[in-house]
């Protein structure tokens, strides 16, 4: 009988699984309370009475009021929300939105088609650490600029970005200009109240925070114009149309509050073990750590391995049981570097030989040990027999 492999996830950032507690209240609303929220008889009643339940949970969270909070499709669809919606209701104060270089592919395509329609966008650079800067950030303001977005905390690197200061910077020079973050990662390690903030629009989805896949919130400051990208009914305060995902509303609701009732010891637990991989990892020769080394999320650890490509690190990895992430994506024999990475000025090799580690709930440092044991000899080996040449 072949022994069973044994399984190390280290790829949280990507995602998670569902809390069981999560699963737990999100039980009955697939087969026992499955009415339409729409509906005004009683399982209808009930149903919406859980999204209105939720949506207090969530905004209790954020600070906001309830009227606040819009439930979406995804991280995904709450950023193309913010961003498209934004530009398209407020395009008679101006044209132009400030994004940074290093932004998810839901922010960055977002102002890609905005570009199309018409609109301008500044890419903001970074610096080697991946920090946006205070200072460029203010030369890019212009009369026209309606809407700035940038990520709390980076999906790759784990960078995190001074919001408040940024949101602050912002409204000092001109208090209509709407600012958006995307919340993703930061949202089991960071106080989320938006008024401390500073911001306008906030994305939150569930599938980070080991709550359910195809769930997003969006905050949307009162007052804030925002047009709609799905139409058809009246749902979400006539912000989002079709039928509710109840029980998804209900398990991201869970999760958001469980991650933040706990994050505090989470976040001291976390940070030991990241600090403990990242100066393992930089003993091994020819390693380059991306992203801050403190202003990090603490569950985040990003290096460069040279002379080595990632996905023949992954594979090799993913053979002995460890799940992890690389910087470079394998689409029909074409290897495209990560932009994450080339942003901070790192060369191809480094882009293409990035490896992420996301650290979560369930990680120890044997889990760690058993990582940091099997992959020095693969490097070797892969150095050996499939050198990079870029």
């Amino acid at each position: 009988m072949s022994q069973q492999k044994k399984v190390i996830y280290l790829d949280h950032a990507a995602t998670t699984y569902v809390d069981p507690r999560v699963i737990e209240v999100m039980q009955p609303y697939w087969v026992e309370i499955f009415g339409n929220p729409s509906s005004l008889y009683e399982a209808g009643r009930a149903a919406k009475a859980a999204i209105t339940a939720s949506r207090v949970t969530v905004a209790e969270i954020l600070g906001c009021d309830p009227s606040e909070i819009i439930f979406e499709g995804s991280g995904t669809e709450s950023d193309n929300h913010a961003i498209i919606g934004a530009a398209w209701a407020n395009k008679s104060r101006g044209n132009h939105l400030i994004t940074s270089a290093i932004e998810h592919h839901a922010v960055l395509e977002s102002c890609e088609f905005l570009e199309r329609q018409g609109f301008e966008v500044t890419y903001l650079p970074v610096d080697q650490d991946g920090l946006v800067s205070l200072t460029e950030l203010a030369k890019a303001l212009r009369p026209e600029t309606i809407l700035v977005s940038v990520m709390f905390a980076n999906n790759e690197i784990g960078t995190i970005q001074p919001i408040a200061e940024i949101a602050n910077l912002v409204k000092s020079k001109n208090p209509q200009i709407l600012v958006h973050t995307d919340a993703c990662q930061a949202a089991g390690y960071f106080d989320l109240k938006v008024d401390q903030l500073g911001v306008d629009l906030l994305t939150l989805n569930g599938s980070k925070i080991y709550g359910p896949k195809g769930t997003g919130v969006l905050y949307v400051k009162k007052g804030t114009a925002l047009s709609n990208l799905v139409h058809g009914g009246g749902q979400e305060n006539k912000r989002r149309a079709g039928t509710e995902n109840v029980a998804g509303i209900v398990g991201l609701a869970k999760a958001l509050s469980l991650i933040q009732a706990e994050r505090v010891t989470e976040v001291a637990r976390l940070t030991i073990l990241r600090d403990y991989l990242i100066e393992s990892l930089l003993k091994l020769p020819k390693v380059l750590l991306n992203g801050h080394l403190t202003k990090r999320l603490p569950n985040n650890v990003n290096v460069s391995i040279l002379d080595v490509e990632g996905e023949s690190l992954l594979l090799a990895l993913d053979e002995l049981g460890v799940a992890v992430s690389t910087g470079s994506a394998c689409t029909s024999g074409n290897l495209e570097p990560s932009h994450v990475i080339l942003a901070l000025g790192r060369q191809l090799e480094a882009a293409h030989g990035s490896l992420r580690f996301s650290l979560g709930h369930c990680n120890t440092k044997e889990d760690l040990d058993f990582v940091l044991d099997k992959l020095p000899p693969i490097i070797e080996q892969l150095r050996k027999i499939s050198p990079v040449r870029l």
